[in-house]
C-alpha cells in the first residue's frame, strides 16, 4: 500500500492541487490511508448525510417520503440545478427532492429536505453511526450567506483574489460543515452494507447515489461499462470533493472518499477534477491488488 500512497500523493501534486483519501473494501475491511483522519469541510458531500438522516426518519415513520413540499421563489436557497434554477412555483414529493439534492446537487432541494429533517437530526444520524468527526453546523443556504458576506461588496469577482478565498469561513473546517475522508466511506460503507437504515431505505439511497450525472470526478477513474459508481460531489472556491462507492461485476465493493484543494481560484480546472477519479482508481486497484494475493 505504500508504493499507492507515495503514487496518489505524486498524482494530486501533478495536478496542482492538496487532497486526502481513503479507500474502504466495504466487505473485507481493508483499506488505504493517505490523510485519512484530516478535518475537510464537507460542502455538498454533506447532503449524504442529510439524505441518511432523512431515510432514518421515513423507517422511523416520522415522515413519509410521499410527502408534498411546496417550493416558492421567494427565499430559495441559490444554486446552479435543480428548484434553485427554477423560476416558477414548484411542488414534488421528499423523495423527489432528494433525488435533486444527490443526481444534480440542487442547493433549494437540500434546505427544503433540512427544514423538514432539521439539523439536529443529521447530526443525531451521524453520532448513531460513530461518525465522531462530522457535524453540520449551517444550512447550505446559510453556508453560501458566509461566503457571499466574506467576499464582501465586490461579490463573485472577489472570489478570484487568493486572499479573499483564504478568510471564506466555508474553507475552515473548524467553522462550517465538516468531516474526514474516514468518516466519510464508513458512512458509505454503513448505506451499502444496509446498516444505516432499514434495507429498503438502503436500496433507495444507493439509487439516488448511482443516478449523479457528473463523470469528470471519481467517475471518470472507472470508465468501464460493468463498473458503477455512485457518487455525491461538492465544490466550493479552490475546493473539490467527492465521496463514493465503486462496485465491480465479480462483487468487490469499495467506498472511496476524496478531498482537494488548490491554490488556483479558477472555477474551472479540468485536471483538478481529474484527478480525484485517478487518485480513487490508484486506490481501488492496491485493495483489489491485496485481496488477489491473499486469496491465493
Amino acid at each position: 500500500m505504500t508504493d499507492a500512497v507515495a503514487r496518489i500523493h505524486a498524482a494530486l501534486t501533478d495536478a496542482g492541487v492538496t487532497g486526502w483519501l481513503h479507500a474502504l473494501d466495504i466487505d473485507s475491511g481493508e483499506q488505504l490511508d493517505a490523510g485519512a483522519d484530516q478535518p475537510v469541510c464537507t460542502a455538498s458531500v454533506h447532503k449524504l448525510c442529510l439524505l441518511v438522516a432523512l431515510h432514518e426518519q421515513a423507517a422511523r415513520g416520522a415522515l413519509d417520503l410521499a410527502e408534498q413540499v411546496e417550493s416558492v421563489p421567494e427565499g430559495r436557497t441559490a444554486g446552479p440545478t435543480g428548484v434553485a434554477a427554477m423560476l416558477d412555483t414548484a411542488r414534488m414529493s421528499l423523495r423527489d427532492l432528494a433525488y435533486l439534492m444527490m443526481a444534480v446537487s440542487d442547493n433549494a432541494a437540500a434546505d427544503l429536505l433540512l427544514r423538514r429533517v432539521g439539523l439536529d437530526a443529521v447530526n443525531a444520524t451521524t453520532d448513531r453511526l460513530g461518525l465522531t468527526r462530522t457535524r453540520a453546523v449551517h444550512s447550505f443556504g446559510e453556508m453560501l450567506a458566509t461566503v457571499k458576506e466574506d467576499a464582501g461588496p465586490e461579490g463573485a469577482r472577489a472570489l478570484a483574489d487568493p486572499r479573499v478565498v483564504s478568510r471564506l469561513r466555508a474553507l475552515d473546517p473548524a467553522r462550517t460543515n465538516r468531516s474526514t475522508p474516514r468518516d466519510m466511506t464508513r458512512l458509505l460503507g454503513a448505506v451499502w452494507r444496509d446498516e444505516s437504515c432499514a434495507p429498503e431505505h438502503g436500496a433507495a439511497m444507493r439509487r439516488i447515489m448511482g443516478l449523479q450525472v457528473w463523470p469528470h470526478r471519481l467517475a471518470s477513474g472507472f470508465p468501464f461499462d460493468d463498473v458503477h459508481v455512485a457518487g455525491k460531489t461538492g465544490s466550493l472556491p479552490t475546493l473539490r470533493n467527492e465521496v463514493g462507492v465503486v462496485e465491480y461485476p465479480d462483487g468487490g465493493r469499495y467506498a472511496v472518499a476524496v478531498f482537494t484543494r488548490t491554490a488556483h481560484t479558477a472555477a474551472t480546472l479540468p485536471a483538478a477534477d481529474a484527478v480525484i477519479g485517478t487518485a480513487a482508481r490508484i486506490a481501488v486497484d492496491a485493495l483489489r491488488a491485496r485481496a488477489f494475493r491473499s486469496s491465493r
